[in-house]
């Protein structure tokens, strides 16, 4: 049976309709959101600037870890990063677009959600069944990798990249703007990254993909992962190298028992 078989047939200009009001819907909410957002400033910023500081979580916690197992190396060392502006209406413009940011991140769930309800209807059962797997998981999954990001990756690169100096006589002066794009882009990155799994599925149910090719080609896989964490991470500490390559490393062992299981 036709999925549109049990539905109400519609004129195009009636599908348009619907997805407008979808669109309205979707954009009063992240409005919402990013007006509350907007308006709950020192506790937006809280959250956003928080990782630039030495009290930040992540670093209590290797302090937790140095103390209890007796590994000093482990306990990063106090530092401090001051941020700066230098344009006239550059934290107007910042806190506008953290307010949008926040919106879209807060309302997520519901955009999904009513985009998914917009489409189902042309989808058959079956479909229908994948499509809400993949969405769901591909959400699920790219919020890990932004949570990764902002709680693990981007305060180790910028302690590493904020303190670093040349010279005793180079004083680092970061702008907030610098901080603000480099935060949203590693989280951007992760998140994606992150879609690895979800993407080897979906290559592995067309028949792109077999476990057997992701095993032959494994320490061409370590290498990239490798330089991919480097790269997101430009620091000399094998530590911090180690945090970040471990999860996409567990990403791609993950993705070929997903692959294996396919069918």
């Amino acid at each position: 049976m036709n999925a549109t078989d049990n539905i109400k047939e519609q004129t195009f200009w009636e599908h348009l309709d619907e997805l407008r009001g979808c669109l309205i819907r979707i954009g009063a909410v992240v409005v919402i959101f990013g007006i509350a957002a907007f308006l709950f400033k020192d506790e937006t910023f809280a959250i956003i600037l928080a990782p630039k500081s030495d009290s930040f979580i992540i670093y209590k916690a290797f302090a937790f870890v140095s103390e209890r197992l007796s590994l000093p190396g482990v306990a990063p060392e106090a530092f401090s990063v001051k941020l700066i502006n230098t344009g006239l209406a550059e934290q107007f413009v910042i806190h506008m677009r953290a307010a949008i940011y926040a919106g879209i991140l807060i309302a997520s769930p519901y955009i999904i959600y009513t985009l998914f309800r917009f489409i189902s209807p042309a989808l058959y059962s079956q479909e229908k069944k994948y499509a809400a797997r993949v969405v769901g998981s591909s959400y699920v999954m790219f919020m890990l990798g932004v949570a990764l990001s902002y709680f693990l990756i981007f305060p180790l690169t910028f302690r590493f990249l904020g303190t670093y100096q040349v010279s005793g006589e180079v004083e680092n002066m970061i702008s907030l703007q610098s901080y603000m794009d480099t935060l949203m882009m590693m989280n951007l990155m992760m998140g994606i990254v992150f879609e690895i799994p979800i993407l080897c599925w979906l290559l592995a149910k067309f028949g792109l993909l077999s476990a057997a090719f992701m095993r032959r080609y494994h320490r061409h896989a370590i290498v990239v992962i490798l330089v991919l964490a480097a790269i997101i991470t430009p620091t000399s500490d094998v530590f911090t190298l180690l945090m970040v390559s471990l999860p996409m490393w567990l990403l791609y062992e993950i993705s070929i028992l997903i692959v294996k299981h396919t069918r």
